[in-house]
């Protein structure tokens, strides 16, 4: 494992605000919050990025999720633990996310059009642009993963 290389949250305050505020937004757009972490994993998981996938494997474990579903992602198309929705979003979190091999395919709109409004395929949509730029950020630097600690669930007592 290779030392961090830079941390640009301090080398470019600016930039790193303006992606939590993005942030922020998707945290209060309406999308629930345990499938916004879990189409954060699944990028993660397409693209490699240990810092991310620690993190929302913790998040949805710190908010209740399952260790069955969590092992699950990586095959979430032939496992039964993922609603409709669930599945619809995955979809277009990997079509969007490997955007350089298919071009986001028309199949794969048509399939997640009857789950989610335009307004939260939007929101869906810049979520995974935003997973894909933090998970670049995070390999580029080489940020060290195992270190985030997730926050108290509400829910589990904290």
């Amino acid at each position: 494992m290779e030392a961090q290389r830079l941390n640009p949250a301090k080398v470019a305050p600016g930039v790193y605000q303006a992606m939590m505020g993005l942030e922020r937004y998707l945290h209060e757009c309406g999308l629930e919050a345990n499938l916004l972490h879990l189409i954060k994993l699944r990028a993660s998981q397409v693209n490699g990025c240990a810092y991310c996938i620690d993190m929302h494997w913790k998040d949805l474990r710190a908010a209740g999720e399952t260790e069955q579903r969590l092992y699950g992602l990586d095959a979430w198309e032939e496992s039964p633990y993922y609603s409709e929705r669930e599945r619809a979003a995955l979809a277009w979190t990997e079509a969007v996310t490997l955007v350089s091999e298919g071009h986001v395919p028309e199949s794969v709109y048509q399939a997640v059009k009857p789950h989610f409004s335009e307004k939260e395929l939007a929101d869906l949509t810049f979520a995974v642009a935003a997973i894909n730029a933090w998970n670049r950020l995070a390999i580029a630097s080489r940020t060290t993963p195992g270190t985030y600690k997730a926050p108290v669930s509400p829910q589990k007592g904290g």
